[in-house]
């Protein structure tokens, strides 16, 4: 009985497959689009190397009198009173990167800074915000110039827009998110910029809170180039920002701007 259930099977297997061995001729095969090989084979654009470059000044080298450099960026949004009234009462010189969108919204802190020559030396923080990086990026989901002619309207975009508020032409540039690839740093560096890296991120892009904010920029040490904002009004680290500024004066810390000291910046973002 075993015998004959096999010998049944085997044949209907050998019928099936002679059988499914036919299709192909009986049925039209179906046409498909063929892929173009352009599309096919592309292989996908590698993401470009970004830096984010490091910035010391000359230390003091006296104990108790810590030499630091206090940077702020005014990306967007409004002036920030609470820093700028500290940096004003406590005769607290800094080095303040502005955007062309900021200065157009903020003409009375514009008027300030332009008060207090001796205190303050704005630099440029581009036209719009845009990261200085010559390839297509996104970097903390902002699209970045992304060509060298791009990079090139972002600088001197801010500049322009520095110059026809009455500020007098920057030397320093700071892109936005701090990063930027190579070939970028050149273009950078052949108009006639030297790039503001740093050495301590006190507020954490202003998204930190207020004692972390303090103990970040209280650790500053002699030489270090410190980057907060003085954008976000509303942002708790701005009260953090303020009572570390005062902290440290009362500790004897020497502020300086970018300008008046030497510098050593990662990247040839200062050679």
């Amino acid at each position: 009985m075993n015998r004959i259930l096999l010998a049944s099977a085997f044949l209907l297997v050998s019928i099936s497959a002679a059988f499914a061995d036919e299709i192909p001729s009986a049925l039209p095969t179906p046409a498909v689009s063929p892929v173009p090989a352009a599309i096919s084979l592309a292989p996908k654009a590698p993401a470009p190397k970004l830096v984010e470059p490091h910035l010391h000044i000359a230390r003091s080298n006296i104990a108790g009198h810590a030499r630091i450099a206090l940077t702020f960026d005014a990306c967007m949004g409004q002036a920030d009173e609470r820093i700028l009234s500290t940096l004003v009462r406590e005769r607290i010189p800094a080095t303040i990167f502005v955007t062309a969108r900021w200065v157009k919204r903020n003409p009375a802190a514009v008027a300030v800074f332009l008060q207090n020559p001796d205190l303050f030396e704005l630099e440029n923080h581009g036209q719009n915000h845009i990261p200085a990086v010559d390839t297509p990026a996104l970097i903390y989901g902002i699209a970045s110039a992304g060509s060298p002619q791009a990079v090139r309207q972002e600088v001197e975009g801010g500049a322009a827009a520095m110059v026809a508020a009455g500020i007098p032409a920057p030397h320093w540039f700071r892109g936005s998110t701090a990063k930027y690839d190579l070939s970028a740093i050149g273009e950078i560096r052949a108009m006639g910029y030297r790039i503001a890296g740093y050495s301590v991120n006190g507020d954490g892009g202003s998204l930190l809170g207020a004692v972390v904010t303090e103990k970040r920029i209280a650790s500053a040490k002699d030489g270090d180039v410190v980057i907060s904002h003085i954008n976000q009004p509303t942002h708790a680290a701005g009260e953090g920002v303020a009572k570390a500024l005062v902290d440290l004066k009362a500790k004897g810390t020497q502020f300086v701007r970018l300008g008046d000291v030497e510098d050593t910046g990662d990247d040839k973002t200062t050679e």
